[in-house]
């Protein structure tokens, strides 16, 4: 086992997880150098929740590579470093997912990080649906306050920005960490070294879509009309527009919640669910608004035409948006490998076995997420300090094994939900309670945090019912009207 503790630490990503993982290791006191990568802009630190570009989202292309989770292949690194390049035109799936109204859909007291307090800034949207007491919050908010975590205490001057991490290998008993900085028309490549690296860039970048008949001709033939939810930007884009909504889960329920309520898009909007597992969080209701219709899976697509599993059709379709999910990639990291749709070899989702000085913040499914970001950054820094627990390599390895025993090996085994206080207690009880005056402090898991996390999805889908119930009353008011006019 490599040597701890270190004094060397790179972290890759200064969103929600980067930037509790820079308090974390800077207040341990115990490192000469903390070194963060940010691939996205200084202005646009947004955290992975960048608007971007609000009219014109990235097109996709290589369907194929979308498909079978290769899309984001590593770049071929120069032969000597430092170095220029011309500027690499692969997409590299840098665009957020934020659209300009989108809100929270969890309460904002699971996504408070211990010892900073959440803001309670209420957007009028959120307060003309849920009330004055709408837990939610609009996403600009919570881009300012990671924004804020990570420029107090001098934070910032650890960051390098518009800097995209390359390559991770370990050379003798240092990481080499390749890094990539886009310039006018050119790329500039160096390389910097480090004891110990803490990933922390997420994993919701790389759009999944799945392998359909005629999706890419359907593409070509009128760019932009295949987009994952990723590239949604707001309703207005679609007035008019057949869509048609791939997607039993939560971005697709919103897109096509959103498209049908407003009557933005042609009704009904169709929304391919049919045979497909809801969220288990927030179910299907959004899918039971009478201007929805609900599909079995697409066959295949032929000109503008989407055929179904059930033989069914849907003609003249302008465009087809997928909220299918996104792949786990790690082209940085050619040693550690990505299997079905997660990192395997990580103890507690945080440790990489082989060497516990590659650690993981982020690296579960969604749920209490910016809390379990804290107590994984904290766990993380302890250990590199020399002042957490590791256990041995066999004990480690007989934890992912029942995981995959209870779990499954893909994508459930990354799900902490119900296990929340255990996990918790866990990473408390491995990352002690670390020396006097260092090292940021956990408290004992509330069951009130997911007790907010549960209600926030219950106010949701009682949000659904209310204004489905409306709008059932609106269409059965409107075709009692045509029926008296007919008449």
């Amino acid at each position: 086992m490599p040597k701890l503790p270190v004094k060397r630490v790179a972290v890759i990503g200064a969103g929600p997880a980067g930037a509790i993982a820079i308090d974390a290791l800077a207040q341990e006191k115990a490192f000469d150098l903390i070194r963060v990568f940010e691939r996205l802009m200084d202005q646009e630190l947004t955290i992975m929740l960048r608007i971007g570009d609000t009219t014109r989202p990235g097109t996709l292309s290589n369907f194929a590579a979308l498909a079978d989770r290769t899309a984001d292949a590593p770049l071929t690194i120069p032969e000597a470093l430092p170095a220029q390049t011309l500027k690499s035109e692969q997409p590299r799936f840098a665009e957020s997912s934020v659209y300009p109204y989108l809100e929270t859909n969890v309460d904002g007291i699971p996504m408070e990080f211990s010892q900073e307090p959440f803001p309670t800034e209420r957007s009028e949207r959120s307060i003309a649906v849920h009330g004055a007491n709408t837990p939610f919050r609009h996403w600009d908010v919570v881009r300012r306050y990671i924004q804020g975590l990570v420029e107090r205490n001098g934070y910032q001057d650890f960051v390098s920005y518009n800097t995209t991490v390359e390559r991770v290998e370990k050379v003798g008993a240092e990481w080499k960490v390749t890094l990539r900085k886009e310039g006018q028309g050119k790329d500039y490549w160096w390389a910097e070294w480090f004891d110990a690296v803490v990933v922390a860039s997420g994993h919701y970048w790389v759009p999944y879509i799945p392998a359909i008949d005629g999706l890419e001709a359907f593409e070509k033939a009128r760019p932009g009309s295949v987009l994952h939810s990723k590239h949604f930007r707001g309703r207005d884009q679609f007035k008019g527009k057949r869509v048609v909504v791939v997607g039993a889960s939560v971005s697709a329920a919103d897109i096509a919640y959103d498209l049908a309520h407003t009557r933005t898009a042609q009704t009904p909007v169709h929304a391919i669910t049919i045979g497909h597992a809801a969220n288990g969080y927030f179910g299907d209701g959004a899918f039971h608004h009478p201007r929805i219709q609900r599909h079995p899976s697409i066959a295949r697509v032929e000109g503008r035409t989407v055929h179904l599993v059930d033989g069914q059709r849907i003609p003249d379709v302008d465009h087809i948006i997928f909220g299918t999910g996104y792949s786990w990639t790690l082209p940085f990291l050619p040693d550690v490998a990505v299997r079905n749709n997660r990192v395997p070899e990580l103890y507690q989702h945080v440790v990489w076995q082989r060497d516990p000085t590659l650690l993981f913040v982020g690296a579960v499914a969604a749920g209490l997420t910016f809390k379990v970001f804290e107590w994984q950054a904290v766990y993380a820094a302890r250990l590199l300090a020399g002042r957490g627990t590791l256990p041995p390599l066999g004990e480690m390895r007989a934890w992912e094994e029942q995981r995959i025993k209870e779990k499954g090996d893909g994508a459930r085994f990354s799900l902490v939900f119900p296990d929340f206080e255990e996990y918790f207690e866990t990473l408390r009880r491995l990352a002690g309670e670390g020396e006097d005056g260092v090292g940021r402090k956990l408290p004992r898991f509330r069951r009130e945090w997911f007790r907010a996390f549960m209600e926030g999805h219950e106010l949701r889908k009682e949000m659904w019912r209310r204004l489905n119930a409306k709008a059932r009353e609106e269409e059965e008011a409107e075709a009692g009207g045509r029926t008296k006019a007919r008449l």
